[in-house]
């Protein structure tokens, strides 16, 4: 049986050759005819150059050359999308992620006739900011989301080849990867691992505010029904405001005097008004980038062993 264990480059130097000696000595100790998809995503470090030496050595290795960093879910995807497999194997090559645990993903899935073992973490690692923010994180996705995301997912995961060509029909430019994890399906069953904290991430806490933003309005749209009901509450409250104004007015002769209360509510009223215009916008966006249809990764250079020969293909630079 074919097992192609796929994995993104990108400040991983340091990593590479190990990821590279676990990885395939675990699957030739389980019996699995292999080869490794090694995608360089635009990596600044030399991490390229030890992949495509790697490919030089063993013909097992596949060395996919993105053009430039288009991030870590887009590389993902582009290395499943050249794997040949009846089996992936999807991990990080920072070691975090063990490869030694495709033994047991593939040992669950055998037992559990499943399509995918995922894993997630049996304790959230990074210090209390990190645990707390990743909590209200998924708190926050599954409130807002139709089918909900395992807390505490990891980048580990087996699927078999029906689940990855289901995964690669759907064709977004701009995605929430865990998202389409889910949407797509099938028998999913998670398995409890232990991550590591071997290197500093790379999720920072912008590109964590602008993943969360993706996930929320790639996958679901109560934000803009949050709008028309936050619009119908505001006009509710303004219509009952200006009754009680004119009651105080006809029955009791009371002017209400202060400019204060009046340039609150404008700023309240405006701020609101640009909150809700900037959560429509950020759809239209999306829609915007979409209709465009640009690939969401470009691929410089292919580097696979084809029968006796190497393929031809562009070379670095």
């Amino acid at each position: 049986m074919k097992l192609s264990i796929v994995t993104t480059l990108y400040r991983s130097s340091p990593y590479v050759r190990e990821f590279y000696r676990r990885a395939g000595a675990t699957a030739d100790r389980l019996g699995f005819d292999w080869e490794m998809i090694l995608v360089n995503d635009g990596s600044p470090d030399d991490a390229a150059d030890i992949a495509l030496a790697l490919h030089a050595e063993d013909r097992r290795v596949v060395f996919v050359d993105l053009s430039r960093n288009f991030g870590h879910h887009k590389a993902l995807m582009s290395g499943i999308a050249h794997a040949t497999g009846e089996w992936i194997f999807l991990i990080d090559s920072d070691l975090e992620e063990a490869p030694e645990l495709l033994e047991q993903f593939s040992s669950l899935a055998r037992a559990q006739q499943a399509d995918v073992v995922f894993g997630v973490q049996a304790h959230r690692k990074g210090g209390w900011f990190e645990r707390v923010s990743g909590e209200a994180y998924y708190r926050l996705i599954n409130a807002l989301c139709e089918y909900p995301i395992p807390r505490n997912l990891i980048t580990a995961r087996l699927m078999s080849r029906r689940y990855v060509d289901a995964l690669l029909q759907y064709r977004e430019r701009e995605f929430f990867l865990a998202g389409l994890w889910v949407l797509a399906g099938f028998k999913q069953v998670p398995l409890m691992v232990e991550k590591l904290s071997s290197s500093e991430t790379t999720y920072t806490l912008r590109r964590k505010l602008v993943i969360v933003v993706d996930a929320i309005t790639s996958f679901s749209s109560k934000p803009l029904v949050g709008i028309f009901y936050l619009g119908l509450v505001i006009s509710l409250l303004a219509a009952l405001a200006a009754a009680g104004l004119i009651v105080r007015v006809l029955f009791f002769g009371a002017l209400l005097q202060g400019w204060a209360s009046l340039i609150v509510s404008i700023w309240l009223l405006g701020g609101l008004t640009i909150f809700c215009l900037g959560v429509i916008g950020i759809y239209l966006a999306k829609v915007f980038t979409e209709s465009k249809q640009r690939p969401y990764a470009i691929v410089r250079a292919l580097h696979r062993h084809s029968g006796e020969l190497s393929a031809v293909v562009p070379t670095r630079g």
